[in-house]
């Protein structure tokens, strides 16, 4: 089995990387996410223009590059390295798959809006009873007419205040609620003037992404909103796809912080010689480094499944996303210990990695799901 990247993906990693680290300043970034619009705008458009990766797993069709998994992890682990809290994976990761799978025009052309970097989308999926069993969706859908009109509770839509698109998720009333049979709706979106029908509480996280709570209620949708009305294998594909996407991206932090802790404790100094030379300290840097190594391994086990039956590539990303919730735990809490109580001021960027490596140890499922859910699979 081959490892190695091909001459266009290393190009690919090579070209995201020099565009972050001349163009992407963490001091910045943590301002814009803040107290600015909770992202930055000439970025991701530069991402679009210059670079073409929000069209780099996209099909060839709607702008995209056609690319696959592998570049899927290449990017999102070179954005993991920068910290970038623009809305990649909810984007085109998540939604683009979401919309390929599901087909139509508005479908595509929304697709193509995403490549071109003047479309963001958010999903509205989760919410507070199902949790993250998006096929368990309890927000109601009742036909008036031609269209649609939507009720329900929709939690922590992240992205959702950056998104001038929504999919959300319900289920059809009068059908039979048959188990993971749930519709998928589109809709235009701005929420700083939503849509009749929506009221959106929207807040900053922890790690300084901007989601939202959304409510709805009577809101009307025409017909042509209804994408698919038998999303459910496709959110659990959407589901496993982000899961992978933000393993590789704390794969990127990983090394980043890992890199920094090495370095710092090269440089400070204590009873007259730098603390990297007391061996306890030695020891337990070699273990971070393990669980960084460890946490690669995973990801590619979940890389090289992704196209895999469904059952086979669930279970390589739960064990993916397991090994790396625990990794990221580790070694975010020993870089912190090494650093000192500095490694949680705003000043240092340790502190800022640390809270993205312990909100990514939940997204898209908590390490212990995903290890309960790999045991499962594994005695099927």
């Amino acid at each position: 089995m081959d490892f190695n990247l091909s001459k266009e993906q290393e190009l690919l990693r090579d070209g995201l990387g020099r565009f972050l680290s001349t163009r992407y300043d963490l001091e910045t970034s943590r301002t814009a996410a803040k107290v600015g619009p909770g992202w930055q705008p000439d970025i991701w458009r530069g991402f679009a223009d210059e670079l073409g990766i929000l069209g780099a797993t996209l099909s060839e069709s709607v702008g995209g590059m056609g690319g696959g998994p592998v570049e899927l992890m290449v990017i999102a682990e070179e954005l993991g390295r920068a910290l970038v809290i623009e809305p990649f994976v909810d984007t085109v990761v998540v939604a683009g798959g979401l919309l390929q799978r599901a087909r139509g025009a508005a479908a595509e052309a929304l697709l193509e809006r995403i490549a071109a970097g003047t479309a963001v989308v958010a999903l509205a999926a989760t919410e507070a009873e199902s949790g993250d069993r998006w096929a368990a969706a309890s927000t109601e859908a009742v036909r008036d007419g031609t269209g649609w009109v939507l009720n329900g509770d929709k939690a922590v839509v992240v992205s959702a205040p950056l998104a001038t698109h929504l999919l959300i998720t319900a289920h059809i009333a009068g059908n039979p609620a048959e188990p993971g049979r749930v519709t998928l709706f589109l809709t235009d979106f701005d929420a700083a003037d939503p849509p009749a029908g929506v009221t959106v509480h929207g807040y900053r996280t922890t790690d300084d992404r901007r989601a939202a709570d959304l409510v709805l209620q009577d809101l009307r949708l025409p017909a042509g909103a209804l994408l698919t009305d038998d999303a459910g294998a496709s959110l659990e594909q959407a589901r496993d796809e982000g899961a992978t996407a933000v393993c590789a991206e704390a794969v990127g932090a990983m090394r980043k912080v890992l890199a920094d802790t090495v370095e710092y404790c090269k440089q400070r100094q204590q009873f007259g010689q730098p603390i990297g030379r007391f061996q306890v300290l030695q020891h337990r840097m070699v273990d971070m480094y393990m669980e960084v190594e460890q946490a690669v391994s995973a990801v590619y086990l979940a890389v090289l499944n992704l196209e895999a039956e469904p059952h086979i590539r669930a279970r390589a990303v739960s064990a993916a996303k397991a090994t790396v919730g625990r990794a990221a735990r580790f070694i975010g809490q020993n870089a912190v210990q090494l650093h000192g109580g500095m490694g949680m001021t705003e000043e240092l960027a340790i502190g800022h990695y640390f809270k993205r490596l312990t909100a990514l140890q939940y997204e898209f499922g908590s390490t212990d799901h995903h290890r309960t859910r790999y045991a499962a699979l594994t005695r099927a």
